[in-house]
């Protein structure tokens, strides 16, 4: 592999203006198509194979009218005075003029109005689905809460009041912090710039043919934000890694042509395995069975793959072009002096594997203690009671909150199915009596039935929340209750009953997905360093990351600990798809870490130093590049975590913490104390297996055993 990216380096350094002319016309040509064929994202999260979903389908089908997205306004009259036909009637005709809008139900005349008759529920039903709404559409329902209703509050809701996918704006913080890490491990403002700029155009290049695709493919509001923040993240990471070991060759006194090709050979080797494990991890989403997450999935490893196919060809052509700029000044002019040797990263390497066993016991404790509220995470879907405060969702949500009870806002729908009419109906009623002695139910309206009377549906109001535990305990009541009907099928639906059907999917595949992971971390890192202990100590501290994030975002989006400081307006369940959408990015981002330590570990070993010394040497050569990249990327996620949107926030604060536990925590203090212990053995490998497994040669050993310079004849570098 070294070898073949070697040469790859060495041509786009060569060839560095028709490399930068590629990159920047497939950038507008992917921005043109995605001007042009840029189509919404969703909020809808479907389940195929589900009992809900499988509900939820046929309401469609045999209930077109119901079929489209949906908003409710809550109309509520001052203290002490109770709501008339008259007041309501302007706003449900306001209701109705709304563009996209095909029907808006009185609530006197659907009996929706709580018992002391200050409060009302107007059901708005709309043709297109939520991703059909347009923003005018969206602008024009939530208006009617700010118009003069005459002294009533009315605050609109439902999935018409959801705005459309946000957090796009904060990258500009992680892109800021980003600039000043560079600038102060660089010491140039030309590499800084350029590391960066690479980065933006990977990125730039990743969100225009992702954006290209959403008009026939149907993504999820959240997959575009996280597409962005891991591409920008791993992409400057990436740049980061490779033109700090081509500086370092160029230090050495390295031409620049073989520099740009031994730093592609050697960090890039290590970026295209890393950017792998990324990609294979977050594709791998796909074997859980769920669309909505294998499109985040896939999404989001595109632009990872597109992150490291620029940092392997645009990289050196843009070094190319900076030319000994991207030196410090103290360095140019043909002043390569002798770098330092003895940073901190060096003095730290000595106290870790000098009190490596006080280290691992402190450390393993610690992070098993911050993984212990993982004992009590509970997973959902988000709802309108986590949004931000002051948005219409969560003022709608806490107006019908206190004039109904929570239970309103977690609607349910049983759906009766039958052969025939009168199957269907007797089926429906007998359906009716078992859902009013469950506990848990409120109430149960009417049963409404379509035009050919063989379908029913069942509005089931239950008394606590959506996302309450004990709403869960009620759906699977319901469902085993419901059983017993004898004549047709009875499936129960709605938004509420379709995230716990989710939920619960998603719990069970995530042991699955774990093992999988971890299975593949052992795998992938026996081929690179030729080891069986090396990798099982991988992904020992991969797990050790995952439980004490797990832990700490528990903590503070879950039990509210602390959760003012993060933004968090009400604790409630952590997102349902947080848990393996952050197993898979961590995963691939601790294998980053882990490659660029460890490999230059396993370099010094096998040529003569002791195990040892060897370990002090990998932590001290990359402890300067690792820290400024973990600070690239914490800062980067931290940076989503200003969104509003509760599923952004907790994806960015889990990615940011995860990061900063698997880095200064695991990759450079308990790996090297690790190392220290196990000395020799760590690099123990059965002879059998050494003859099967394929020698990688991420390290680039094959390109130090060849002439230390590769001139082509008909190519000479001249220029600074």
């Amino acid at each position: 592999m070294a070898s073949l990216l070697y040469r790859l380096g060495r041509a786009c350094f060569r060839h560095r203006g028709r490399v930068v002319a590629v990159w920047l016309i497939l950038l507008a040509a992917l921005g043109a198509a995605a001007f042009a064929f840029k189509g919404p994202t969703s909020g809808e999260f479907r389940m195929p194979g589900t009992e809900s979903q499988r509900a939820m389908d046929a309401l469609r089908k045999e209930f077109p009218a119901a079929g489209g997205a949906t908003g409710t306004i809550v109309v509520a009259a001052p203290a002490k005075t109770k709501l008339t036909e008259a007041q309501v009637a302007p706003i449900v005709g306001q209701a109705k003029a709304v563009p996209g809008v095909v029907g808006a139900v009185d609530p006197f005349q659907a009996r929706s109005v709580s018992p002391d008759g200050r409060y009302a529920l107007i059901q708005v039903q709309f043709a297109g689905q939520v991703a059909d709404i347009t923003d005018a559409q969206r602008t024009a329902y939530k208006d009617i809460a700010h118009g003069a209703h005459g002294g009533l509050r009315v605050e609109t809701g439902g999935d018409a009041a959801k705005d459309g996918g946000g957090g796009e704006a904060t990258e500009g913080i992680g892109v800021v912090v980003a600039a000043v890490v560079l600038l102060v491990t660089f010491a140039s403002l030309v590499a800084a710039g350029m590391t960066l700029l690479n980065a933006l155009i990977g990125v730039a290049v990743g969100m225009a043919g992702l954006y290209s695709l959403t008009s026939v493919v149907q993504l999820n509001d959240a997959s575009p934000v996280l597409a962005l923040m891991l591409g920008l993240a791993v992409g400057i990471d990436y740049s980061l890694f490779i033109t700090s070991r081509y500086r370092q060759y160029r230090l050495d006194g390295t031409e620049p042509g073989e520099a740009a090709g031994r730093a592609i050979g050697t960090a890039g080797s290590a970026v295209v395995f890393a950017g792998a494990t990324v990609v294979i991890a977050l594709a791998g989403l796909s074997v859980v069975g769920i669309p909505f997450l294998a499109a985040m999935g896939l999404a989001a490893a595109g632009t990872v793959a597109i992150a490291v196919l620029v940092a392997l060809t645009l990289l050196p052509a843009v070094l190319a072009l900076a030319g000994a700029k991207v030196l410090p000044r103290r360095h140019r002019a043909g002043r390569v002096g002798v770098h330092e040797k003895e940073g901190l990263g060096y003095r730290w390497g000595r106290v870790v594997t000098r009190l490596r066993l006080p280290i691992l016991l402190v450390g393993v404790v610690a992070l098993g203690a911050l993984a212990l509220p993982v004992t009590h995470m509970r997973l959902a879907l988000p709802d309108a009671g986590t949004a931000a405060k002051g948005s219409a969702q969560r003022k709608a949500y806490d107006l019908t909150s206190e004039g109904f009870g929570k239970g309103y806002n977690g609607r349910l729908i049983a759906v009766v199915s039958g052969h025939d009419t009168a199957a269907t109906r007797t089926a429906t009623e007998q359906t009716a009596g078992l859902l009013n002695g469950v506990h848990g139910v409120r109430a149960v309206a009417p049963a409404q039935y379509n035009e050919a009377k063989t379908t029913a549906l069942l509005a089931v109001i239950p008394t606590t929340g959506p996302s309450d535990a004990a709403t869960e305990d009620t759906v699977h009541a319901i469902r085993d209750k419901v059983a017993a009907v004898q004549g047709a099928d009875v499936a129960l639906t709605g938004t509420t009953a379709v995230g716990i059907d989710i939920s619960e999917k998603l719990a069970h595949a995530l042991p699955i997905y774990l093992l999988l992971v971890v299975g593949l971390s052992i795998l992938l890192l026996m081929l690179v360093f030729r080891s069986i202990l090396v990798p099982v100590k991988a992904a020992a501290g991969f797990l050790l990351t995952v439980g004490a994030t797990f832990g700490i975002t528990t903590a503070v989006f879950q039990q509210g600990h602390l959760a003012g400081l993060v933004g968090v307006a009400t604790p409630g369940p952590l997102i349902s798809f947080l848990p393996i959408i952050l197993i898979g990015i961590l995963f691939g981002l601790a294998m980053d870490y882990e490659v660029f330590l460890v490999s230059k570990m396993r370099e010094d070993f096998v040529h003569g130093d002791t195990p040892r010394q060897a370990t002090v040497n990998g932590l001290g050569a990359n402890a300067r590049v690792v820290t400024a990249a973990a600070i690239i990327m914490i800062s980067v996620f931290a940076g989503f975590m200003i969104t509003p949107d509760p599923i952004i926030k907790s994806i960015g604060f889990a990615l940011a913490v995860g990061v900063f536990i698997d880095a200064f925590i695991v990759r450079m203090t308990l790996v090297p104390a690790v190392m220290a212990v196990l000395g020799r053995a760590a690099w123990w490998l059965p002879r059998r297996l050494d003859r099967v497994l394929p020698d990688l040669d991420i390290e680039g050993e094959k390109l130090r055993r060849e002439p230390a310079v590769r001139q082509e004849a008909h190519y000479t570098y001249s220029g600074r």
